[in-house]
């Protein structure tokens, strides 16, 4: 059997936006990388350079993102970017980004697909090796209905149940084992978030660089005119233009009827490449979050250690 190698990009490309919750306008820069330097992250605005390897043990904060860190120096929300080189295929590269959050882009992962396309993926001469889960693992917490498990298996699949009250998501399932359909099964499904939730991050100073273009807004109830008036000056939109059709603000409209569970997935696949190298191994996801994410992350590695 040929030994899987492993790879970078061939060309540098960038990828520029606003930050979702800090609102600066930030510019990404995906570089080539030799063979066994990781995912590293290198904040480029701060006189000397500081990288960040993108690994669980550096996570800091998964509030509405995940976080990572070496010493004071943060770069958040780059789950989209790393589901992008986990469901790619890519071991090796080092991101330069000129301020403290990666762009949020359409609040999918396709752009950063895309840009790994348009640059190309070179194999280096280095073998690849796999994390193999060779032990069933269980990160859980019951007051939030969280169950997380890995098992073993020859390759990388995942089951994925989400569960809201609201009638408007509900329960949504969705499973992944072929890396293939990554770029048109996972990599275009978008964040979600509820109205009602949009007004108490803008409440927190939270989501800055928000728009009604990247992400799926819910709307539970009717809007009446003062809310419409009020999204209109908050996104700086027309009022006309905003409506709802079929519990959706209609500035983007679903790709998939579960959306919202493929998302989950997308974020999984980044949050759980945070162990440093592709995976083997079998996830069954009950609710899945950033932080139940990257604990389970953080459980697989502290199990690995203690061999």
């Amino acid at each position: 059997m040929t030994q899987e190698k492993q790879t970078t990009i061939h060309n540098p490309f960038t990828l520029s936006g606003p930050g979702l919750h800090t609102g600066g306008f930030y510019h990404a820069t995906v570089c080539p990388a030799s063979a066994n330097t990781g995912i590293v992250i290198r904040r480029t605005d701060l006189g000397t350079p500081v990288e960040i390897q993108a690994i669980a043990t550096a996570v800091v904060d998964t509030n509405h993102g995940t976080t990572v860190a070496s010493g004071k120096t943060t770069v958040s929300t780059i789950e989209h970017m790393m589901s992008a080189f986990h469901g790619m295929g890519i071991d090796n590269a080092v991101v330069d980004i000129d301020g403290p959050e990666i762009p949020i882009l359409d609040g999918s992962s396709v752009l950063w697909v895309d840009g790994i396309r348009q640059s190309g993926i070179v194999e280096l001469d280095c073998a690849r090796s796999y994390l193999e889960i060779k032990e069933n693992v269980e990160w859980r917490d019951d007051a939030s209905g969280i169950i997380m498990t890995a098992t073993p298996a020859d390759g990388f699949s995942v089951e994925c149940n989400i569960r809201f009250e609201s009638s408007l998501i509900g329960n949504q399932s969705v499973s992944f084992s072929d890396f293939a359909t990554y770029p048109v099964e996972i990599a275009p499904c978008r964040t979600f978030v509820f109205l009602h939730e949009v007004k108490m991050l803008l409440a927190a100073n939270l989501i800055k660089g928000g728009d009604l273009d990247n992400a799926l807004v819910f709307v539970d109830k009717p809007l009446d005119e003062s809310e419409k008036e009020s999204l209109a000056r908050l996104f700086n939109k027309d009022k006309s233009t905003i409506q709802v059709h079929e519990g959706v603000l209609n500035t983007v409209v679903p790709y998939f009827p579960n959306e919202p569970a493929r998302h989950k997935m997308l974020d999984f696949i980044g949050d759980i490449r945070l162990v440093g190298k592709p995976l083997k191994g079998h996830f069954r996801l009950e609710c899945p979050g950033h932080r139940a994410n990257v604990a389970l992350a953080n459980l697989i590695l502290s199990k690995i250690t203690k061999k």
